[in-house]
This record gives C-alpha cells, structure tokens and sequence, in this order.
C-alpha cells in the first residue's frame, strides 16, 4: 500500500470542534486505501493577547491527542504573528522533517498552502519524495503582500495541487500561474450516515424548538469574513417582520462575545439560539430541524456546510462566492453577493416562504469521502509513478 504522510494544521479539538472536519473526513476514508500517518502541526502563540490570531481559536492540544481512524501525530512550532510570516514555513520543516523521516512515506500531501503546505514541499524535497498539495479556501482565495508570493512559490514547487472546486481551480491558474495540468479539482463529500433528512418535527421537539417557529440556522466559525455582522443585520430586520423567527448559530470562534455583545444590544437574546460547537451528529439534528441554512461568507472554498445542509434537505441561502455556485441553483438556494445584508435578509424571507422539494433537495447529493479519498488516491499514485524514486532515506 502506498506510505502517505498527510501534513495538516486543522483537525477537530476541544476549542474548535469545526475547524478541520473535512480533512479528517478525508484523512480517515484515505486510511482505508492506504497507509496514512497524519502529522497535525499546530502553529505555537505566545500567550499575549495582543498577538493572539484573529481568524480562529487560539490553543494547542497535547502529544496526547488522538481522534477516530486516524493515525496522528501531534507538535507544534513557535510563531509571531505578521513578525515571522517570511519564516513559518521554514520553522515548520524543521519540526516536521525528523517525524516525516521516520514514517517513510512514498509521498507527502500537505493542506493548507502556506505556510503547512511549503513547509511539507520542503521536507519532501529533503527526503527525494514528492509532494501533493490541496488548497482548500482562503489560502488561495484570501492572500496578499508575502503570503500571495510565497503561495505561488509553493504552487509552483508542488508536484500536484488539489483543489475544492473548480473555481479554485481556475484562481490558481489564473492568479497564481498553476500549470492546468498539475492541478486536480477534488470537490468535498459529506457523510451519508450522519447528514441525510430527518423529521423536523421531531428533531424540534429533541431539541426544544417551537413546532411553528419560521427558523434559519449558521454552521461554521464565528469570524467576520463568515459574515457574522452582515447575518445580525439581517435577521434584526427579519426579525421585525417575523415576530415567530428565530435564528441557530453553531459554532464557535473568536467572535462569540461580541456577538453574544450585539445580539443583546439589539434585542434579539431570546430570538437566537448558541448551543456552541458541535460534533457532526448533532449539527445534523440542528439542520433538520431548521427551515433554511445560511452561509454569508465573503470568500469560499467549496463549502461543506452548504452540502451538508442541502443533504438534510434544507434549501441554503448562501453568498455566490468560491465554488458554492457549483453546488446550488434555484431548485435547492439562493445565492446572493457578499457583504449585503439587505439581499441576505430578503433572500432569507423568500426561503422561508417558499415551497421546497426537501427530498430533491436530499437526494442530489450523494458523493462521499470514500469518493474523495479514491480520487485523492489516484492523483498521488498517479504522481508517485511519474517521480524520481530516492536514493536512499
């Protein structure tokens, strides 16, 4: 079987039960194919507030972390925000290099394009093996100054780069001078055991909903670029017309204060629900018995949230942005511009009064990980045929 060194900073932990889902997804049906061993390299804060990351949850978790089907190792490496940005991906070669040595893979496939992905494109080259690597949102979509040069560097240096969606697919090529032919659109599964319709009624009645509540429900992070204000601003003024509507927000993030902060100047605590960060299961339960799922991101890779909903049969207003058009048309969401409450809010409206077949809306979607892994598979075999095998380890 062929030796995978899977090289990732997101995994589910503790503090972020979201961040990361779908490569342990991926990670998991790709052990059944193969011989993975996942590296999860965690970039190290100093526990100073006024450098502490803005876009996620700040925390490491042990060398004792483990999670279902994977074969992980964990460490960290010490970072400065915006202070080390040049060096990161150096730093994280080093720690990784001695672990991936050991392992003896036949191939290195890192995600995240940088610093993770450079740092893997340097260890591999240390070791003669090649390197795949899978962008997976921002990290193409939202990159500039250093960050966007050193992401072509790494494009440029991989022997393969995934990506989520076709949309990303062109972005790299277009934007970041991706050979076409090195690069694979692999878009994401969903798990068809957990995420498939279920009775509303009674997932409302499991969870302590109204019967007759119009409700909309957000899976993801709580950061700005999910759109987190524009969504208060809408459902403020949703809300006004819809006394009976009500708004889940699941998840955590580095905004869950000042979000809790503005829900309550606008009156809206007993209209939103915050039941935190979920396992899979119960985000599932949480969709079902929900009317509408939104995702008013600025920017996407191909959001899996948006499958899964859709595989709950829910219809999703979502922004049109990253490869979410390649998952909805007018027989399953809306899709609207970015950074527009306004078109969020009457979008939301027209969901909710619209009449959906939920299960059309089920039953066109059907990939799984298995699906994934197998395409995943077959792009580093395919890679590992094509390269120089090394001399020696």
């Amino acid at each position: 079987m062929t030796r995978i060194a899977l090289v990732t900073p997101m995994l589910p932990v503790s503090h972020d039960m979201t961040r990361g889902r779908y490569i342990h997804e991926t990670a998991r049906a790709l052990s059944s194919l193969a011989t993975v061993k996942v590296f999860f390299q965690q970039a190290s804060y100093p526990r100073l507030p006024f450098v502490a990351p803005r876009s996620f949850l700040d925390g490491t978790v042990g060398e004792d972390y483990t999670i279902d089907g994977l074969d992980v190792e964990t460490f960290t490496y010490p970072v400065l925000p915006v202070v080390s940005r040049a060096i990161n991906g150096h730093v994280s070669s080093a720690a990784l290099l001695p672990r991936v040595r050991s392992f003896q893979p036949d191939i290195v496939l890192a995600y995240w394009v940088y610093p993770d992905g450079y740092g893997a494109l340097r260890t591999a080259r240390r070791l003669g093996v090649p390197c795949v690597v899978g962008a997976l949102g921002s990290d193409i979509h939202v990159r500039s100054g250093f960050n966007a040069f050193m992401t072509r560097q790494t494009i440029a240096g991989a022997d393969a780069l995934l990506t989520v969606s076709e949309a990303m697919r062109q972005t790299a090529i277009g934007t970041f001078g991706a050979k076409p032919e090195k690069v694979h659109t692999i878009v994401n599964g969903f798990n068809t055991s957990v995420f498939h319709p279920r009775d509303r009624l009674q997932m409302r009645q499991k969870l302590g909903m109204q019967a007759d509540e119009q409700s909309v429900i957000y899976v993801g992070r709580f950061v700005e670029a999910k759109g987190m204000r524009e969504l208060v601003t809408a459902f403020t003024r949703l809300r006004a017309e819809r006394p009976r509507c009500r708004l889940n927000l699941v998840g955590d993030g580095v905004m869950k204060d000042e979000l809790a902060a503005l829900l309550q100047r606008e009156g809206l605590g007993d209209s939103v629900r915050m039941p935190g960060g979920l396992p899979p299961e119960q985000v599932a339960e949480w969709i079902s018995a929900s009317d509408v799922l939104t995702l008013p991101s600025w920017s996407e890779g191909y959001p899996n949230v948006v499958v899964e909903g859709a595989a709950c049969g829910r219809p999703v207003v979502a922004t049109d942005v990253g490869g979410t058009r390649e998952i909805l048309d007018a027989s399953n969401g809306i899709l609207i511009p970015p950074k527009d409450p306004q078109a969020l809010q009457t979008a939301l409206a027209r969901a909710l009064d619209a009449s959906w077949d939920h299960a059309a809306i089920a039953a066109r979607m059907s990939r799984t990980w298995q699906d994934v892994a197998r395409e995943t598979l077959q792009v580093c075999e395919q890679v590992c045929a094509g390269a120089l095998r090394p001399v020696s380890r």
